[in-house]
């Protein structure tokens, strides 16, 4: 298979797809599925109805089976990975159910989000207990590795979610900080998924670390992508609310990007937006204009498509074969989806 990165998948003559990951670990899945069910029972009803509302509601599973195909690519033949790959997905959808509290957000993947079915204080503290349950299956796992990557992982996304949380409303926030927080925030967890999997695998720190920079690099190419969609899309293809960042004064790139290049009028709307002061449809419609007549969506995919590029990259070292393909593949779709 080709180590660059395509919009076409010219195999197949289609889009670039997560199928393929998606069958390659179908099996493994079913084991993770089983222990997400079993680990978020609980003699108080509410926790298992509001986490079962978010974890049934039709997410990717990305990261647990970024750790699942990890796996497969090192011909790991345990069983380790089904418990930490699930302890992944509970701190997601822990750190889900804490961001939609902060922003505010009424849809999560299509849906009515938790906090605005049972209030924030139940989805904080139903997050708090998905995080327990995550920690408790590192522990079972018995390896200190693996619980100071999973650990820190938890704490790096703690700060970026911080760290975004100060820069909200700023919009002189720098490129730099902008990609600090996205490392922080998304990127963490998707190279923690990848990188367990040589843990529990026994393999060289190299090729830890290979898989490390595969799922970080993954990670910020996907994050630029949805920054990039709440700008060109709507909540059917989203899952939330098209336009949200922008309400909630998020600085994210395509924003950042488009103040830079922006006249000192542009500059003067740009400020008052994120402040707060022109959220309605027009005002949305303005900014879309405003960052279309920058190029500030072609440049932000752009840089995507680099961050794409160096995960593919970070793959090199290993054999070809199904696993690698799909998690080229997996790759190639984070980008596609802008398209």
């Amino acid at each position: 298979m080709s180590a660059t990165l395509h919009r076409l998948d010219p195999r197949h003559g289609r889009p670039p797809s997560l199928e393929p990951m998606v069958q390659l670990v179908t099996g493994d899945m079913n084991m993770v599925n089983a222990v997400i069910l079993d680990r978020m029972q609980s003699q108080i009803p509410l926790i298992p109805e509001l986490a079962g509302h978010l974890i049934a509601g039709g997410g990717k599973r990305m990261r647990p089976m970024l750790t699942l195909a990890s796996a497969r690519l090192l011909g790991y033949t345990g069983n380790r990975h089904y418990r930490l790959a699930a302890s992944v997905e509970f701190i997601h959808t822990a750190t889900l159910l804490h961001d939609d509290v902060v922003d505010g957000s009424d849809l999560r993947r299509g849906k009515r989000t938790a906090n605005l079915i049972w209030g924030n204080p139940a989805s904080v503290l139903v997050g708090d207990f998905l995080f327990s349950r995550s920690f408790e299956l590192m522990v079972e796992d018995g390896s200190l590795k693996v619980l100071k990557i999973l650990s820190n992982a938890s704490a790096v996304i703690a700060e970026g979610e911080v760290n975004q949380l100060t820069a909200a409303r700023r919009v002189e926030t720098s490129e730099e900080r902008y990609l600090d927080i996205i490392g922080a925030k998304t990127a963490a967890l998707f190279a923690a998924a990848c990188r367990i999997a040589a843990v529990v695998a026994e393999r060289p720190e190299a090729e830890e670390a290979a898989l490390d920079a595969y799922g970080r690099n993954l990670g910020i190419a996907f994050q630029l992508v949805d920054d990039a969609i709440d700008y060109v899309s709507d909540a059917g293809t989203m899952g939330k609310d098209a336009g949200d960042d922008f309400r909630e004064g998020k600085a994210t790139l395509p924003v950042i990007l488009a103040y830079a290049r922006g006249s000192a009028e542009d500059r003067v709307f740009w400020k008052a937006a994120m402040e707060g002061h022109r959220a309605g449809d027009a005002d949305f419609a303005h900014a879309i204009d405003l960052i279309r007549s920058t190029r500030a969506i072609d440049d932000t995919l752009a840089r995507a498509r680099h961050y794409a590029q160096r995960a593919i990259d970070a793959l090199g070292g290993f054999a070809g074969g199904q696993a690698k393909e799909a998690m080229v593949e997996a790759v190639e779709f984070a980008v596609a989806r802008a398209y």
